[in-house]
């Protein structure tokens, strides 16, 4: 017994010798709560990002801008606008309290919805002028929420920024939305990350997202703030100020996320979020698993929170399978001809979104409105003749389906000249294209600004006045072209069309500029816009006057009007499709291509050398369209005008003579 009682002193001595070693072979004591909590606010804050949103012109429904901004999720807890339901099978969905607060959807799971007041199928700016009144009164701050995340078998831990915004006004309507960014550290702890830097950033994409390394030139900062940059609407997040195409994989969404100018600078205010989901105190609304919006079909349906996402919980195995880049639209750079497939996709992808949306909101309507596209399509390219085709006289009268085989045919007769026009449209009309979006695109200096207003302005007027002159001197080609066929030479060549059109070059630019600016100045007031799509067609045939009747500016555009009146709806049908034919061929030749992982620059270039192919049959069109009215004109007579000069009242609405040497018209 003695033995015993002595023994023990001597174990508490030899234990609290091995007491500092086996504390050293443990690794380092861990840090007391509020000082890592101190830390990971700090870590919080130094890293927190810069938002770059696109800036409303026109406030606050303007729906190509962003109408939001990162806030915090109290712009619906405990609103009074917000009723949180719960969808129970066989009773279906019933309100189970108005303007629930955190305590109320703690623990919430299954098909429970927090419900805005509006439909996102009907008026979606009932939500902008919500959401607006909640900043006046001060309920909607910028916030962002940082979270520690941690994932087993991984050594550091990523700092996430969490965006949480109050409507989603995308392709895909709906209530709430989340997104963000993280950043990822080798160090253990926040306390030791602040001595470092961080190894890689990624920003969140819809289901996906966007990885780079910090020091990665893509990657703008402020300081250690990052910029980004949320898509207007869709609130995807992106590295820069662009237009990026998404075609649905690897996490991306589907169709454009716009990030360009102007743009506004937002500072979301960081709050730290716990490690770990809290059943109860200031941030149980965490535990909530039911939607942040009202119930709906597919992706109209409310979003779950952060806490179910995979890159909360495993944030290094979610980052390493995302992607490096975004396709961006093709800027200046590339000189495109037709409508850049690219862009045509990201209008076609918003159409049958409101087709999607229409259908959920009411599946009649949608069968009605494909009725109606479908017969509009059968009566506008249906009930016509298709032959017989006579490719020797081409000054003959032709239906609107012999008119459409006859310059198919009579391209592919005379294809060893036409496709060297097309080729000589590419430099041409690439190279003024080009040319303006330089202009509009010349920088300021400004690590963020792509180009000054007036730059922008005279860059859009260019192209709207140059290019189209630049495509009707390529047209003017083969308009000289048929006319060399008409006076009687069957093989003519390149060189003696391109000599014809030369001739009378400065005219043919003169009157097309002419004509769009006209066109243009008519379409920007309300009272003159259907006098815009008149002359649209009535003067559509000024290069084939000055070419054929070698007629000055003036009496061009007088001749292609008379000749148009009284058969304007004939001549419509025509214009019209080949108009239409112009702006979708390429972009639907090409629009697979979007699919594939062929850059989209390639893309572009392929739907524009489609456009240059197009040009000579377009002009082909337009010139035996002009045959066939001149046919008309010559059988029926040129219909008379009403004179509508304000500034001679004698003759003010009376009829007037048409243009001294058009075709059928009486003598001066």
């Amino acid at each position: 017994m003695k033995s015993r009682v002595t023994l023990v002193p001597l174990l508490a001595l030899l234990f609290a010798a091995l007491l500092p070693a086996l504390a050293s072979a443990a690794g380092p004591a861990p840090e007391p709560e509020a000082q890592s909590r101190a830390a990971a606010e700090a870590l919080a804050k130094r890293y927190a990002p810069i938002t770059m949103l696109r800036e409303e012109e026109d406030p606050p429904c303007e729906t190509s801008a962003e109408q939001y901004e990162p806030t915090t999720v109290e712009t619906m807890l405990g609103n009074p606008t917000v009723t949180l339901n719960a969808w129970i099978p066989g009773k279906g969905l019933i309100a189970v309290k108005k303007a629930p607060t955190a305590a109320d959807i703690a623990g919430l799971t299954g098909d429970y919805y927090l419900n805005l007041e509006g439909e996102v199928l009907e008026d979606t700016c009932v939500y902008a002028r919500a959401f607006r009144k909640l900043v006046a009164e001060g309920k909607a701050p910028p916030v962002t929420y940082a979270h520690i995340a941690r994932e087993q078998g991984h050594s550091g831990f990523a700092l996430q920024y969490w965006f949480f915004w109050y409507f989603n006004q995308f392709n895909d309507l709906h209530e709430g939305d989340w997104e963000g960014m993280q950043l990822t550290f080798a160090a253990d702890s926040p306390k030791q990350a602040l001595a470092e830097e961080p190894g890689e950033i990624i920003v969140f994409q819809h289901a996906g997202g966007e990885r780079a390394d910090w020091d990665d030139e893509k990657v703008q900062k402020e300081g250690d703030h990052p910029i980004v940059y949320p898509a207007a609407g869709s609130h995807a997040t992106f590295y820069d100020s662009a237009v990026y195409v998404q075609n649905g994989q690897n996490g991306s969404g589907l169709g454009c996320d716009v990030t360009t100018e102007p743009l506004r600078e937002v500072r979301p205010r960081p709050v730290l979020l716990p490690e770990r989901v809290p059943r109860e105190g200031k941030f149980e609304w965490l535990s909530y698993y039911g939607r942040w919006g009202e119930r709906e079909a597919g992706y109209n349906n409310g979003p779950q929170g952060p806490q179910t996402k995979g890159s909360w919980r495993e944030p290094f195995t979610w980052m390493s399978e995302q992607r490096t880049t975004s396709p961006q639209l093709p800027g200046a750079s590339i000189p495109g001809l037709g409508e850049p497939t690219a862009k045509a996709f990201c209008g076609t992808v918003a159409a049958a979104s409101n087709l999607v949306n229409l259908d959920i909101k009411s599946r009649g309507a949608l069968i009605a409105t494909l009725l109606g596209a479908a017969l509009l399509i059968a009566l506008f390219v249906g009930f016509t003749r298709w032959r017989p085709i006579d490719l020797e006289n081409l000054q003959a009268r032709r239906s609107f389906g012999q008119l459409m085989r006859t310059s198919r045919q009579l391209y592919g007769r005379h294809w060893r000249v036409l496709v060297p026009v097309s080729a000589v449209a590419i430099p041409i009309v690439g190279g003024v294209t080009w040319l303006a979006g330089r202009v509009g695109n010349i920088h300021t200096g400004s690590r963020r600004g792509d180009g000054t207003g007036v730059n922008i302005e005279l860059g859009s007027l260019l192209e709207a006045l140059a290019r189209p002159a630049a495509m009707a001197v390529v047209a003017a080609v083969v308009v000289v072209l048929v006319r060399l066929l008409i006076e009687g030479n069957e093989r003519p060549g390149f060189r003696d069309a391109f000599r014809g059109m030369e001739r009378r070059f400065w005219r043919v630019i003169g009157t097309q500029m002419m004509y769009v600016a006209g066109l243009y100045l008519l379409a920007i007031t309300i009272v003159g816009a259907p006098f815009a799509v008149n002359k649209f067609v009535a003067w559509s045939f000024v290069k084939q006057e000055i070419l054929f009747n070698d007629r000055g500016v003036r009496e061009a555009f007088h001749a292609s009007a008379d000749l148009v009146r009284g058969r304007w709806w004939h001549a419509v049908r025509f214009v019209a499709f080949l108009f239409v034919l112009a702006a979708v061929t390429g972009p639907i030749l090409t629009f697979a291509l979007i699919f594939t992982n062929l850059p989209l620059v390639w893309v572009d270039l392929l739907g524009s050398l489609v456009f240059a192919l197009l040009i000579p049959y377009i002009a082909l069109g337009e010139t035996l369209l002009y045959l066939d009215l001149e046919v008309r004109a010559e059988t029926e007579g040129i219909k008379p005008a009403r004179s509508w000069r304000p500034w001679k009242p004698r003759q003010f609405g009376r009829l007037r003579q048409p243009a001294a040497g058009a075709s059928g018209a009486a003598p001066a």
